[in-house]
């Protein structure tokens, strides 16, 4: 069920953005007397489930849920209709149009994205706000950030001289950013770790999908009967401090001690109505006591975090300020796609898909959302022929160059381009199922 529930939000957000981006090529195309034979949701190879003539444009829906195009008559496009180009040139046509009105065409889906994607952030501010925990809490590190430097118990102040004000850029701006010197509070006293290579680089080759989590106290909810923690008398309540020569007093600290130590005696330091005792415990062969602690929810007193609410102007400021913060996001963490590892990482609409919730929340739905429309924006303009960016380079050589390229080169290059994205395709469906057989969105 919550992968149909997850399935179905996908499908929804792709369908707006794919029909809004097609109609800002369809509106380019339409304010310049450009015809437009075709206007589709989906790809329809073979058949269509739907398709209605209304004036010059077959409007349909395509069984094929790959996105969808407008057929503009007069361009080399996916269609590949030689037939048509064979004919003269008709004042309707795309290619009859000046250079600089084929250019809008080509831009108005990339444009339409890109301010769909600010106006859904600034609707998302000014209906929910935002929820912010601030970065003043000590964390628990991936242990393969240990290898670095990094301690459990740390504070992490800032990355390259820079201070982090909120929890959530621990890992974004870790990720995002050339983070090579990271500021650390360790025992009261400041820390800085210079690093060999990217800190985001480092989660892409480690595989780091959380690097730092919170700490909260190892506070017991419950024992198991005759489990080793009730063998060795710990009860409801009890607050585990220390386990042998570790002092810091959290859940993960402490599981990660008696993880260490299966079948082998721990000496306990617990806490129990004020008072402090010391019991020897026997982790089993999965380095397990058994028991269960309060979780992070039960400490709400402890991270409460900061509610932001926007009005109407103010929302508008927020979102241009999260739509250009998400997308230079984005555009910078491309640079990981160039690496072994970071292109392991590549998914298709499965990795797209996973990152809804698993019921069905509004605001996520929407967030996703406006982050897709950046992407297929920002994906849209690359100089890849068939891409709307590869006929931005073409339109843009012709205006540099005083001339077009011919029509068969642009054939060709549409042809090159197809096969690319078909490769690509392949390749992120292929790094899903991977994930998916691996236990990777797990």
């Amino acid at each position: 069920m919550v992968a149909l529930i997850k399935a179905a939000q996908l499908l929804l957000s792709l369908s707006i953005l794919v029909v809004l981006h097609e109609l800002g090529h369809y509106w380019a195309a339409r304010a310049f007397k450009t015809r437009v034979e075709k206007f589709y949701l989906f790809m329809n190879p073979g058949f269509s489930l739907f398709k209605k003539q209304i004036g010059d444009t077959e409007w349909g829906i395509g069984w094929l849920p790959l996105g969808g195009y407008v057929k503009i008559s007069g361009m080399i496009d996916e269609s590949m209709d030689t037939e048509q180009m064979a004919q003269p040139p008709q004042p309707w046509e795309f290619r009859s149009k000046p250079a600089w009105q084929r250019l809008i065409i080509m831009l108005g889906g990339i444009i339409v994205n890109l301010i769909l994607g600010f106006i859904i952030y600034t609707g998302v501010l000014y209906t929910w706000g935002e929820t912010k925990l601030a970065n003043i809490h000590p964390v628990n590190v991936d242990p393969a950030l240990e290898e670095l430097g990094f301690q459990d118990g740390d504070r992490v102040l800032g990355y390259n001289g820079e201070t982090l004000a909120y929890y959530s850029d621990l890992r974004m701006e870790g990720f995002n950013s050339r983070v090579t010197q990271v500021d650390l509070l360790r025992d009261g006293k400041k820390v800085a770790l210079d690093l060999d290579q990217e800190l985001g680089q480092v989660f892409i080759d480690k595989g780091i999908r959380r690097p730092f989590s919170l700490l909260y106290p190892c506070e017991i909810l419950n024992v198991d009967s005759a489990s080793r923690a009730d063998v060795a008398g710990l009860q409801g309540g009890d607050r585990i401090l220390a386990v042998g020569d570790m002092h810091l007093p959290y859940f993960e600290t402490v599981r990660e001690a008696i993880q260490a130590h299966p079948e082998t005696p721990v000496r306990l330091l617990v806490e129990r109505e004020g008072k402090q005792l010391e019991m020897d415990a026997v982790p089993d062969s999965l380095g397990s006591l058994g028991f269960e602690v309060h979780s992070l929810a039960h400490y709400t007193d402890m991270f409460a975090p900061t509610q932001l609410e926007y009005g109407m102007f103010s929302a508008i400021g927020a979102g241009f300020s999260t739509a250009s913060r998400t997308l230079q996001d984005y555009v910078r963490s491309m640079r990981f796609l160039f690496t072994k590892s970071g292109a392991s990482q590549v998914g298709s609409l499965v990795t797209f898909g996973s990152i809804f919730d698993g019921g069905w929340d509004w605001e996520i739905f929407w967030r996703n959302t406006a982050f897709f429309s950046l992407i297929l924006a920002f994906m849209n303009l690359l100089p890849i022929p068939a891409l709307d960016g590869g006929h931005v380079m073409f339109t843009l050589y012709e205006m540099i160059a005083g001339r077009p390229a011919s029509e068969k080169f642009l054939e060709r290059a549409q042809m090159v381009g197809i096969v690319l994205l078909l490769s690509l395709m392949v390749f992120a469906l292929g790094n899903d199922f991977w994930r998916l057989f691996t236990g990777g969105f797990g």
